[in-house]
């Protein structure tokens, strides 16, 4: 017990070193500002005492004061509240910004980790975990920072508190200066107590933000199959839970909070009891008593500062230990330092014994998948499912890496290219098409310096323009969360647009116009071809429709290309090819 004691303050005070290190600026500054209010706060309690024995009690014993006397009074307490105001408002100032610098940099970071690592690593993690990480789990490792410089300062102001009281009287500061290890003490079984609880309460945080974002992400399935009472339970169990873990918490808080302020105050209590019977017989005299009782009386706000401190920690080393995972993974795509070919028109694109096997599968999802796409050519890659194809498809765009084998972009290992380059030669468009809560226009340019006449030539090519000029604000027209206000084919011409305003010289369509009708198919995948600089075109199909308009099909079965050719070639020769096409044929020609 002692051993994890001891290890929960280490690493408390490690992490309380780690925010100084990262904002030592701004930490300096609220550092000074709480340390003067301190060291005014102990000089009021001198100032005090000093206008006891010079002011009040001479007034008392010869019934008369002289306004000289009230007016430096009246001045020093003046100038002492005004020095205490000026380090309230810098410790507070300088404290909130160096809290909220630190929660903003660790997002930076978070979200920057987010985009750096692989898609396979985000598979493995539940977007309401990833949400959490980002938001309450940041806020809370940083949370404690606030009252930081505060708790720092009151260190200050408790040294020099403690130098005064015995340079007043030793006697009665060694009495009241007893509870000093009594509140380290309740600190460290605080601490102790307290950790499991408040990382019990994250991780439920995490999982309540969890299953209210798969609810709300499904909102279409648990509508239309009535699972709202059952989403509502599992929601309402989860939530419970939670709030039970925060009872919890919130009990342990509540007995530590009334310690840490009673300890000082009974300090206090056995300074005056003392004090008194040294006053009556001559010891000390009441100007000292007074300065020393109120000293103490301002020790409670210190040690509550720290306590403010020690009480965050654990909820501060619960929240970072779940976001160290996110900063700490690996897995990150690596990059090479080569450029792609600059020349326009379309790209080569080649793969030599490519395999590929996802973490922890032992059978491989694709194996020695060998063939080539020549620049400008259009390629129909079919198979059954389970076959490979939108893995395939990730691996030409650097969505994945292969495990075994090269896949080359005109010639080059897309894994020597720079960071960039394989984005800014390929583009992707899948078949569950994602818009943003944004208007047409930003949709398609996502910010990028595309004019509006290119805009609308990429939307012609998506042979979507018709029905954006319908829109009632054209390209301004908000097209409400995922396209909620568009039909699923209207969003896959406009993520076919995305793709095609960029002017990339490879497209990779994994079965992105399966929501359109064949005659507008064709009519994007002739624009594609016609164009002045063909773009190379591989696109993952099953209608009919859509192979015929490509130049060659390659036919994957059980993770291997195991012909290739022209569609009338295969239909001849690859008996699943054609068992395939016919079936999906005769669901296409079924009367609605």
């Amino acid at each position: 017990m002692s051993r994890r004691r001891d290890a929960v303050v280490r690493r408390g005070l490690r992490h309380i070193g780690r925010a100084v290190r990262e904002q030592p600026g701004m930490f300096t500054l609220a550092l000074v500002a709480s340390s003067l209010y301190g060291a005014m706060t102990v000089a009021s309690a001198w100032v005090i005492g000093e206008i006891t024995d010079r002011v009040l009690l001479p007034s008392f014993e010869d019934g008369v004061t002289t306004a000289a006397a009230l007016t430096l009074a009246a001045l020093a307490i003046l100038g002492v509240a005004v020095l205490k105001i000026v380090g309230i408002v810098g410790r507070r100032l300088f404290a909130g910004v160096m809290s909220f610098r630190l929660q903003a940099e660790y997002r930076r970071r978070v979200t920057g980790q987010y985009l750096r690592l692989p898609l396979s690593w985000h598979q493995r993690h539940p977007t309401g975990q990833l949400l959490s990480n980002a938001n309450s789990d940041v806020e809370a490792s940083w949370f404690f920072v606030a009252p930081l410089p505060f708790a720092c300062g009151a260190l200050v102001m408790i040294v020099i508190t403690s130098v005064a009281l015995v340079l007043t009287d030793p006697l009665l500061a060694l009495v009241g200066l007893v509870v000093f290890p009594l509140v380290f003490v309740a600190n460290v079984v605080y601490s102790q107590v307290m950790s499991p609880r408040m990382q019990r309460a994250q991780q439920l945080r995490a999982e309540v933000s969890e299953i209210a974002h798969e609810s709300f992400d499904a909102g279409l399935v648990v509508k239309t199959l009535g699972r709202e009472d059952s989403e509502t339970t599992r929601f309402g169990a989860r939530a419970e839970e939670l709030r039970d873990g925060l009872v919890a918490v919130g009990r342990v808080r509540g007995l530590f909070d009334p310690m840490m302020e009673a300890l000082p105050n009974l300090g206090t209590l056995a300074v005056l009891l003392i004090g008194a019977g040294r006053v009556a017989d001559g010891t000390t005299d009441a100007g000292s008593l007074v300065s020393i009782a109120y000293l103490f009386t301002l020790l409670a706000l210190p040690i509550r500062a720290i306590g403010w401190v020690l009480a965050d920690l654990p909820r501060a080393l619960a929240g970072f230990d779940r976001v160290t995972p996110v900063l700490e993974a690996t897995g990150e795509t690596p990059h090479g330092a080569d450029a792609a070919t600059a020349h326009a028109g379309g790209a080569g694109v080649a793969l030599r014994e490519v395999g590929f096997a996802f973490d922890g599968t032992d059978r491989p999802t694709l194996q020695g998948v060998t063939f080539d796409v020549a620049a400008g050519r259009t390629v129909a890659v079919v198979g059954p499912t389970g076959s490979g194809k939108s893995t395939l498809a990730g691996l030409l765009v650097r969505l994945v890496d292969p495990t075994d084998g090269e896949v080359l972009l005109d010639g080059v290992d897309v894994r020597r290219l720079r960071e960039g380059e394989v984005s800014g030669q390929a583009a992707f468009v899948a078949q569950s098409a994602f818009l943003f809560d944004d208007t047409v226009r930003d949709n398609v340019t996502l910010g990028g310096p595309y004019t509006d006449d290119e805009v609308w030539a990429a939307l012609r090519v998506a042979a979507a323009d018709e029905f954006v000029a319908a829109l009632p604000e054209g390209l301004d027209t908000q097209v409400g969360e995922r396209g909620a206000s568009l039909s699923g084919g209207q969003r896959q011409r406009l993520a076919l647009a995305r793709a095609v305003v960029r002017k990339p010289r490879l497209l990779v369509l994994d079965d992105a116009t399966s929501a359109v009708d064949p005659s507008v198919e064709a009519r994007i995948l002739d624009a594609l071809r016609g164009s002045e600089t063909p773009t190379t075109v591989v696109v993952v199909a099953y209608r009919q429709a859509t192979i015929a308009l490509a130049d060659e099909v390659v036919w994957l079965a059980d993770g291997r290309a195991v012909a290739r050719g022209s569609h009338d070639e295969l239909l001849a020769q690859v008996p699943g090819y054609t068992a395939l096409v016919r079936a999906y044929s005769q669901v296409e020609e079924v009367p609605a």
